[in-house]
């Protein structure tokens, strides 16, 4: 299925076609919309690890998820936990976007996914039968399902897709950028159909050691109110898991094969701060925003949402909200703006990509989705914020951003599809 536009790339317009969500509130895109619109969080304690030397062992664990279930149980035992949670939601995104049974030319199909960490769980173990076993006894499987693009590469494998393949690693920016540049794949010509998302799964102890020893993680007794994003108490991020990948579609190559259309993909922009490593001045934020508005040629009044990388930090959400106001001036105050991870936790690599995938459904929907545990205002956080509850609201167009360490940043705009 090629595109009779090709060579007119000024017109090659991007709509997103299926959704494959697997997340700490539920284990496909149905099930976590509905826990995140119903206020459900997916945080509590950690069960992947035995977690007794911390004082708060918080995570935002995906539940009753069995790969082999889904995946050949030879190929699942080989690959890295992040690369089963890629694999499988790239299978729901195919099928969703009814292109099981579709007639696709392979050269034009592609996938451009990331992951911040990569195959973290196959590392660590690594490590483990080297230092108690010796090197022989190392899986000679380790180096080709460790790496950030093994799941890009195992994913082109399963469906057959020959078009542009590469990951994208940019911290915790990495699912806004490799979606972004899936977009830009389209609008330039090199392929019709492209995956995109990011994936990740980070609850190992020396990786759950190094962000608490950084302090960037919640403290709190109830792990259900330990994320407060913009609230005045808030004090951290909780470690999530899991994935996201949107199928994105050129205009014409959806409406030729009848698919459904949930949103239109207006622009994605990125921006580095150049600042410091794990702080950001908002400067890099704010830019990539100014860039994708100016790139889908629309004004801050024509934006009704942003979903925020409102991590709970108190610094992010700080800067952050000076961001949005530094774009949009004082119609900030007329946005809606609501952060997710109080629900799924923070997914690091894969955030950008589910907070991307529930921005389109909450365009499908026309629900605005809550920012859970907000109740105490911050003066330097005072935009409407969603707080505790979804709203009913139409969205023309919605932006979605996110934030990685290293001053990584990513602004995509997502806009209703009328036909």
């Amino acid at each position: 299925m090629s595109s009779e536009n090709s060579s007119d790339l000024s017109k090659r317009r991007v709509v997103v076609t299926g959704i494959g969500l697997i997340s700490p509130v539920g284990n496909d895109s149905e099930s976590t919309w509905r826990s995140i619109v119903a206020g459900e969080s997916g945080l509590g304690y950690i069960s992947r690890f035995s977690a007794e030397d911390y004082e708060y062992p918080i995570a935002a664990e995906v539940k009753s998820f069995a790969p082999a279930e889904f995946l050949d149980p030879k190929l699942e035992r080989r690959i890295d936990l992040s690369t089963s949670f890629a694999m499988v939601a790239a299978r729901q995104a195919w099928s969703d976007a009814g292109l099981e049974q579709a007639v696709i030319n392979p050269n034009r199909s592609g996938i451009v996914i990331g992951t911040g960490i990569g195959g973290g769980h196959l590392m660590v173990e690594a490590q483990r039968v080297l230092d108690e076993k010796g090197p022989r006894r190392v899986s000679p499987f380790l180096i080709t399902n460790m790496l950030a693009d093994t799941a890009s590469g195992l994913i082109a494998i399963d469906l057959g897709l020959k078009g542009p393949n590469f990951a994208v690693t940019a911290a915790c920016a990495t699912g806004g950028a490799a979606t972004g540049e899936a977009i830009s794949v389209i609008q330039r010509g090199e392929a019709d159909i492209v995956l995109a998302g990011g994936h990740e799964a980070p609850l190992q102890p020396v990786f759950y050691a190094g962000f608490n020893a950084m302090k960037a993680l919640a403290v709190a007794d109830d792990p259900v109110k330990a994320v407060k994003p913009f609230d005045s108490e808030r004090n951290g991020f909780i470690l999530g898991e899991g994935a996201a990948i949107l199928v994105l579609e050129e205009l014409q190559c959806a409406l030729a094969r009848g698919a459904h259309i949930y949103a239109e993909c207006k622009s994605a922009a990125t921006s580095s701060d150049a600042f410091d490593m794990v702080a950001t001045d908002g400067t890099g934020i704010a830019n990539a925003m100014t860039v994708a508005l100016k790139q889908a040629d629309l004004s801050p009044q024509d934006i009704d949402y942003i979903n925020a990388h409102g991590t709970g930090t108190l610094l992010n959400d700080r800067v952050e909200t000076k961001a949005i106001k530094s774009v949009f001036g004082e119609f900030a105050y007329q946005l809606a703006v609501s952060s997710t991870k109080a629900a799924t936790g923070h997914l690091m690599g894969a955030a950008g990509a589910v907070e991307a995938a529930l921005t389109v459904l909450a365009i499908e929907n026309s629900t605005l989705p809550p920012t859970l545990n907000y109740r105490s205002p911050d003066s330097e956080c005072d935009l409407d914020y969603v707080p505790n509850s979804a709203r009913p609201r139409e969205i023309r167009n919605a932006i979605s951003t996110s934030v990685g360490l290293g001053g990584h940043n990513s602004a995509m705009i997502f806009s209703q599809w009328t036909g």
